[in-house]
């Protein structure tokens, strides 16, 4: 056989070989799909989860998503080992709410931080399923109209405040039928101005309400329940619009809600009082 002739048959072997691995290359990136080494993961071998800064109890206790103490970051390290990894390879980044919730990228595969799944927000943005429902609570300080409030029109000539774009502040102009609520950018803004005096009142989800009055503003108490907004589906985990991880979330999120996780850390986390009064109407 001639030089030409095995430089031939060389470079013959060599484009098959490399049309078999260009072939093979999609096999091999599927092979990852819905492991800790997925490509479509913000940063593959990690878990990047997005949440508040800083963040409260009970949803997250001591400020300290890492620590795992917590309704929310307990269900995430609980989701994170479902999917495979292990805490350590959980990454949390801050965001404010505004952030979390605005159309465009997301520096995190998914957020939790008592987002409602609202049909608004599913223009811009995607969920997974549906975890939690959370009742609202309305919290006043003493002294104030709230406190004998038994009526919706009630409701409406107190001095409200609520953070912009939250289904608290939804709540009150769709449900309760108020305009002239004081809006604020974070929840904290909020309760500094209840502790002023400058609103009378303000709406939250009822596990909020418990650790406000308990900790945070202990001079307010929670005066009364409102019914549940139809518009507000509950708490789902945010992604960005379109993200494929979504399926995979959500299967995952599934099989902890089956193995009663998210029950339990109700039970451990979000217990409210029974007897709370409840304005309907």
């Amino acid at each position: 056989m001639t030089d030409y002739m095995i430089n031939t048959a060389r470079r013959g072997a060599l484009a098959l070989f490399a049309g078999a691995l260009v072939a093979a290359l999609p096999l091999m990136s599927h092979a990852q799909d819905n492991t800790p080494m997925d490509p479509r993961l913000t940063t593959p071998g990690f878990l990047t989860v997005g949440t508040g800064d800083p963040v409260y109890p009970p949803w997250m206790l001591n400020n300290d998503p890492a620590g795992g103490e917590g309704f929310e970051n307990g269900l995430v390290y609980a989701l994170a080992a479902e999917m495979g990894f292990a805490p350590e390879q959980v990454v949390w980044v801050g965001q404010t709410f505004d952030q979390t919730i605005a159309p465009g990228a997301k520096p995190y595969d998914f957020s939790i931080q008592q987002i409602s799944v609202t049909e608004p927000r599913k223009q811009v943005v995607s969920f997974s399923q549906v975890y939690f429902q959370p009742d609202k609570a309305v919290i006043a300080l003493p002294g104030t109209a709230a406190e004998t409030a038994t009526s919706f029109a009630d409701l409406r000539g107190l001095r409200w405040g609520a953070v912009i774009g939250t289904t608290d502040n939804d709540y009150l102009v769709n449900i309760l039928g108020v305009t002239d609520a004081a809006i604020y950018n974070e929840q904290v803004d909020v309760f500094q101005a209840l502790q002023a005096g400058q609103i009378d009142a303000t709406l939250a989800a009822l596990p909020t309400a418990l650790f406000m009055t308990a900790v945070q503003v202990p001079d307010a108490s929670i005066v009364a329940l409102v019914p549940a907004d139809e518009n507000d589906s509950g708490h789902g985990l945010l992604f960005e619009l379109g993200s494929p991880l979504v399926p995979w979330v959500d299967e995952a999120l599934s099989a902890v809600i089956a193995r009663g996780v998210v029950e339990e850390l109700i039970a451990t986390y979000l217990v409210a009082d029974p007897d709370l009064p409840i304005i309907a109407e």
